[in-house]
Formats: C-alpha cells, structure tokens, sequence
C-alpha cells in the first residue's frame, strides 16, 4: 500500500512540473529575430515574457522581474541563442561564425551583454561562465514607449546592423557588423 502512495506523488509531481513545462510557451512565445546584410546573417531565437502589469527592471528589493546586477537569459524559457553565419565584430568586439548563448546582466546605466558557447541548456540556469566569449558593456536608452512584451528587432544600416533589445521603457542596441 506504502509504494502505491509514494508511485502516485511521484506521478502527481512529475505531471505538475510537465505540465508547467508544456504549458509556459503560451505564457512566453517563441520567437526569431533575423537579419541578413549582404553575406552575413544573424539569427536570434528566443521567448518573449509579457509585463503583466509586473515590474520589470531595477532593485532585487523592490521585487522586480529582472534584478539590477544579475544573470538575466534576454527572454523565458530556454536559453537566448544567437547565431552568426561569418566571422563578425559584436559591439566593437570580434566573434567567430557560429552560434552562442546570449545572456545580459542589466543595471540602471548599462548592460553587460555575454555570448557563450554552452548551447542547449534552460536559461533559468546560469551558464557556465567560463564557457563566455565575450562580454560587452552596451548603454541602456529610454524606448519611446512602453513595451508589454520582450522584443528583438534588428535595424540595419550602412555599417552593419543594430540588435535592439526592447521591454518595458528599456531600450538596448548592441552593433553588429562584418570584421
């Protein structure tokens, strides 16, 4: 009698954490970002949380969503990977063809925007750090509006391509262009 009791929480437990896994794209919808200039593409696959009428960015004690000066995986769900198809220089930075983990740490006057070579994790995990290639401190800029839901969009011009991360009133753009 004991061992059916404790099969039957176990199945209780592995249907609620399943259904919560199958369940949490409609609350975070995956989406791509992509862009091509010239030969060079760049591809951003992600998920896109919405406000809620939550907050969003600032002090860990004001119980925001995205804590000032933490790990921060740029959407929900599983880890934001961004993929280049030439050798390229991110925010001034070189970064060879492939594809990454992308992560920020977000504070008030910046962003430190990571790419990293641990591929297929869930982004609530932090990276391996010492897997990052790159890290680049990137100006935080008030979007022109309020923003319900996170969002990738590329700009592209003469030089090359802007990343532009937007949520809430934030605004973050990130250069990309051909080395």
């Amino acid at each position: 009698m004991m061992k059916k009791i404790i099969i039957g929480v176990v199945l209780a437990i592995v249907a609620y954490f399943a259904y919560g896994v199958l369940t949490t794209r409609s609350h975070s919808p995956l989406d791509t970002a992509e862009t091509s200039i010239g030969d060079l593409s760049v591809k951003v696959v992600y998920c896109q949380p919405y406000k809620k009428g939550r907050l969003i960015f600032g002090d860990e004690a004001d119980e925001v969503l995205v804590p000032y000066g933490k790990y921060w995986r740029l959407g929900a769900n599983e880890a934001t990977e961004i993929t280049f198809s030439k050798d390229i220089n991110f925010a001034g930075n070189p970064v060879a063809a492939g594809s990454y983990r992308m992560y920020a740490v977000p504070n008030v006057d910046s962003w430190e925007v990571s790419l990293n070579s641990q591929l297929g994790e869930f982004g609530y995990f932090e990276p391996d750090y010492s897997l990052d290639v790159l890290k680049a401190n990137v100006p935080v800029q008030s979007a022109a509006g309020e923003l319900e839901q996170f969002t990738i969009q590329f700009a592209n011009d003469s030089i090359g391509t802007q990343m532009n991360m937007m949520w809430d009133k934030t605004l973050v753009s990130v250069s990309i262009a051909e080395q």
